[in-house]
């Protein structure tokens, strides 16, 4: 579908269409869909782009500091689409998913993920991550930041082993999960990322606001939690407690060996049974996910030693870390034939390694961005190439675009994300003004990301309302504009 012009009679109507990119009416989490009459990018009678953000008394949660810099960043952005992008994309966690409450005298926040309402502990993490540099301005989104770190607590003491949760007890979908479903849960598939994303937010807003009060009782159960369960999921002495079985056509939402997935060799790696796709991990030591299990976990020990003066638990976040960091080094990489020294996937310390990438993030791309290794470290560039290369089984090139998917959605179909993950992590300027390009050019006219599109057509997409997309695309700009690339994003045409 083209971009086109409408004159103001089918512009008002549009317009009420386009408000309700906010509900999950065109598309189910999985399928693909077609764009609708109503994904027409619509301009104004001066020529500007009509906002699709809800409008003001329909929007979740209001901040000041984030409209601020809403028109600060749309003022110096010439190109009138790329400035349109970033008004519809980086509030979209704040207008659509984010409802702020206090419990018990407490900031308490549950976060849709867009248009599947429940919270992920992975994407609630990243969705509100780019604001949390802006907390120190904005008291009311300091305090809707430090919510959504204290439900994660009570999130993760629920059970670590949850992926998703409910705002209550309510039930859902998945009840009839073979495994250890309670009311509160959403989903239980067990990710190393869902414990690490809880950290990575934390420590960040620590840092930045210097509020350690969110380091209390629920926290140190939480982080006892999330130690016990790596542990486990190291597999040492017994294949632990949790497993995981779903009646299902989709082979990837299911674990085989009555739920305890293929085996693995304890050699010190930690088992994620999942990836952050949901999709069920082949090798169950999955590499990226070690890696940022790693960071997460020293982070973790500078908080128990300098705020809570627990050393001792502390220690024990250092010495697992090590162990894993030192398991890495031993089997996380592999001498191919093309590209040198690289990272695999996944492994299972049988000497099995899977070759490929997925989209989602955690992934071998990804790793710089969440801080996990150096940029430049070689064995992640022969990596970057790799897995940008139709050497990935997952990495799909057409007439639209070029990027990662994976099993999660299928073939052929590009996840943004992974385009967004390549300029985060690049150092080419002609890189990354073609990553935003191809971004810009594959929104299908309707100003937001999406979970994926067709290679060729990017009018077939999924998941019209997927906020972390959305934000993160806000937060690939402004880090782009922090480090002084403003002019590459005014050359983009």
């Amino acid at each position: 579908m083209k971009k086109q012009l409408v004159n103001n009679k089918l512009r008002a109507g549009l317009c009420i269409c386009l408000a309700l990119t906010s509900y999950p009416l065109f598309a189910s989490e999985h399928a693909p869909v077609p764009a609708e009459s109503s994904w027409i990018a619509v301009r104004d009678n001066i020529g500007q782009f009509v906002s699709k953000r809800p409008p003001k008394e329909e929007r979740l949660f209001h901040s000041e500091i984030i409209e601020k810099k809403i028109k600060e960043v749309k003022q110096m952005l010439t190109n009138p689409y790329l400035a349109w992008m970033f008004e519809n994309c980086f509030p979209n966690t704040l207008d659509t998913t984010v409802h702020y409450r206090t419990q018990d005298g407490e900031d308490d926040t549950f976060v849709y993920t867009g248009d599947i309402h429940a919270m992920w502990l992975r994407d609630s993490g990243a969705q509100v991550w780019p604001y949390v540099l802006f907390a120190n301005e904005d008291a009311d989104l300091k305090k809707m930041i430090r919510g959504v770190i204290l439900r994660q607590w009570k999130c993760i003491n629920i059970d670590p082993y949850a992926n998703g949760f409910n705002d209550g007890p309510t039930g859902g979908p998945w009840m009839n999960d073979l495994t250890d479903m309670k009311p509160e849960l959403h989903e239980r598939k067990y990710e190393i990322d869902s414990l690490c994303y809880p950290l990575r937010l934390a420590y960040h807003y620590w840092e930045v606001t210097g509020d350690a009060s969110i380091f209390g009782e629920e926290w140190l159960e939480a982080i006892g939690n999330i130690v016990k369960t790596f542990r486990e999921q190291q597999r040492k002495d017994s294949p632990g407690p949790y497993t995981f079985q779903r009646k299902t056509e989709r082979q990837l939402d299911t674990m085989s060996n009555n739920g305890y997935g293929h085996p693995v060799k304890p050699v010190g790696l930690i088992v994620s049974s999942f990836r952050p796709s949901d999709d069920a991990s082949t090798y169950q030591f999955l590499i990226p996910a070690n890696f940022f299990a790693v960071t997460s976990l020293r982070k973790a020990a500078r908080i128990l030693s300098e705020v809570n003066q627990k050393q001792e638990l502390a220690d024990e976040c250092t010495a697992l870390a090590d162990e894993v960091a030192q398991a890495l080094d031993q089997y996380a990489t592999f001498n191919h034939p093309q590209y040198g020294t690289i990272y695999a996937f996944e492994v299972d310390g049988f000497g099995n390694q899977l070759f490929m990438d997925d989209a989602n993030v955690p992934s071998l791309l990804a790793m710089p961005y969440l801080g996990d290794v150096d940029v430049n470290n070689p064995i992640y560039q022969n990596t970057r190439r790799f897995v940008w290369s139709e050497d990935n089984p997952y990495f799909f090139k057409g007439t639209a675009g070029e990027g990662i998917g994976g099993p999660h959605i299928g073939y052929d179909m590009i996840w943004p994300m992974s385009i967004m993950m390549k300029a985060f992590t690049s150092q080419d300027d002609e890189e990354i003004a073609s990553c935003i390009r191809m971004l810009m050019k594959t929104d299908a006219g309707t100003g937001f990301m999406h979970e994926s599109f067709h290679k060729n057509d990017p009018d077939k997409f999924t998941r019209p309302w997927f906020a972390w997309q959305n934000t993160l695309f806000g937060e690939l700009i402004l880090k782009l504009i922090q480090d002084g690339k403003l002019d590459l994003l005014n050359q983009i045409k």
